[in-house]
């Protein structure tokens, strides 16, 4: 702890904080505090069950095989560890259950979860994960039956949303998803179950005002948890709105937008800081990002356009999240290009590909126009080898290949985006006096100059401008009109 604390100090003992970007100060933060394990007290019967945070440490990881290769089942167990991991977990063993489908009462099975007791209780596992969504009454038997903790990759994808989020808007997202996640799973024991005592019914004694039927403990959870996640969509709505407005500033200033979007971990805050040098958050973990951030930029000759980073994405993202970001999300979708960033370095990078299409998939369908263009960009090309770069440029032709790391490829990356960005479209022929030397200048800057030269009575431009410039040059078309 020390250590982290003399990291903002100078040799004169004067803080140095100014020299630390906005993304270094984030990842301190976040490691500043760790969890010492076996120190928990908590009480076994806890009446809102499934309405508390997440507290995972010692984990055993199961899945269930349905369909695929073996390959593929260990591929999405691995990342299962990898999320267990983030949200600051001990992974101690892992196993997968050849089905054709999930058992309806215990997931894996009666006989496998006899063997997967066993297994817990070898290991002194506290928690098991599951790699699927599990449905209530599964969760119910398994936790019935291992006599510990079990959550879904739900659960935990929710869990680590939560960790992660730092902004407002993100944070109401983020506790929208999960109250609408834990509504049907809500349990209670003992005290829990009892009803409010009202009238005859608790034997005459409440006395007035609590006459009634009564209702239970669960079913005033249930009303209080509807009536927050009401509240929550009203505020997103409204930051939604707030957002809507600002998108539509740059809309009206006909600032193109890029949207990064990509696989969580891919490097996509990597790769906005490489091409601006915004400062971002930069973290070996997933989820590291769920805020998005909005950099402003140029194209090498000049063009401005704007840089979102976005939330990432993953394999069986749950529908709450994509519902609850879905203000979010629009921003990949209103972009006039997406960049696809693909992690190069990953075992299989076509799954990616795969899962995140399939995600944008889902926000297209809420949409008439359909998505913007997509570039695909290969990203952390300096940890990879010659045979995975030769197979991923066939598999994906037309794709940049870069390192946000060492740099390589972020030229070429910028010509490429500077050519699949609208140009501006209104063709004009002017002839502009030299006393407005401003409207030359910013026909270089704004738009797309074909000709020029220079008359006694000023300069002769021929050029592509956009909507608004092409207004005020106006009155100074030659012929009277603008092409």
């Amino acid at each position: 702890m020390t250590e982290n604390l003399n990291q903002g100090y100078t040799d004169d003992g004067l803080t140095d904080l100014a020299e630390l970007s906005a993304g270094e100060l984030e990842l301190s933060e976040r490691a500043a505090l760790r969890r010492v394990a076996g120190l928990s007290t908590e009480l076994a019967d806890i009446t809102e069950v499934e309405y508390r945070q997440l507290r995972l440490e010692r984990v055993v990881l199961v899945g269930v095989w349905t369909e695929g290769s073996a390959a593929q089942s260990a591929a999405s167990l691995a990342e299962l560890a990898r999320l267990a991991e983030t949200a600051g977990s001990q992974v101690l063993d892992g196993l997968v259950q050849r089905r054709d489908r999930p058992d309806p009462a215990t997931y894996v099975g009666s006989g496998k979860v006899q063997e997967l007791s066993g297994v817990v209780a070898s290991v002194g596992a506290d928690t098991v994960i599951c790699d699927g969504e599990l449905s209530p009454s599964q969760l119910r038997q398994l936790e019935s039956r291992l006599k510990v903790k079990v959550i879904d990759r739900t659960a935990l994808i929710l869990d680590i949303f939560a960790q992660h989020a730092r902004s407002k808007e993100g944070k109401a997202q983020v506790e929208l998803a999960q109250l609408q996640y834990f509504l049907p799973r809500l349990r209670g024991w003992g005290e829990a179950l009892s009803r409010q005592a009202g009238g005859r019914a608790g034997g005459g004694t409440a006395g007035v005002g609590l006459r009634g039927p009564g209702e239970t403990k669960l079913e005033t959870d249930r009303r209080r948890i509807r009536a927050r996640i009401s509240k929550l969509r009203k505020e997103i709505g409204a930051m939604g709105t707030v957002r809507d407005i600002k998108r539509g500033r740059r809309v009206a200033n006909e600032i193109p937008s890029v949207a990064i979007a990509g696989y969580t971990n891919a490097g996509k805050s990597s790769l906005l800081n490489a091409m601006t040098g915004a400062g971002v958050l930069v973290e070996d973990a997933l989820f590291a990002t769920l805020d998005a951030t909005v950099r402003r930029t140029t194209t090498p000759d000049g063009l401005p356009y704007t840089l979102t980073d976005t939330v990432g994405f993953v394999r069986h993202l749950p529908h709450q999240l994509v519902e609850a970001f879905r203000s979010t999300l629009d921003e990949v979708a209103d972009a006039d290009l997406i960049v696809h960033v693909v992690d190069g370095a990953d075992p299989n990078p076509e799954w990616q590909v795969e899962a995140v299409r399939e995600v944008l998939g889902e926000i297209a369908d809420r949409r008439e126009e359909g998505l913007p263009t997509e570039l695909v960009v290969v990203n952390k090309t300096d940890a990879m080898d010659e045979v995975t770069l030769a197979r991923l440029r066939h598999l994906l032709p037309g794709a940049v290949f870069v390192s946000a790391h060492s740099g390589a490829g972020i030229a070429e990356l910028r010509e490429r985006v500077a050519e699949l960005l609208p140009r501006p479209s209104v063709e004009v022929e002017v002839l502009v006096p030299y006393t407005r030397g401003e409207l030359v200048a910013r026909v270089h800057r704004e738009g797309d100059v074909l000709t020029e030269r220079h008359t006694e009575q000023g300069t002769v431009l021929h050029a592509k401008v956009k909507a608004d410039l092409a207004g005020l040059l106006e009155n100074f078309s030659v012929n009277g009109t603008s092409a």
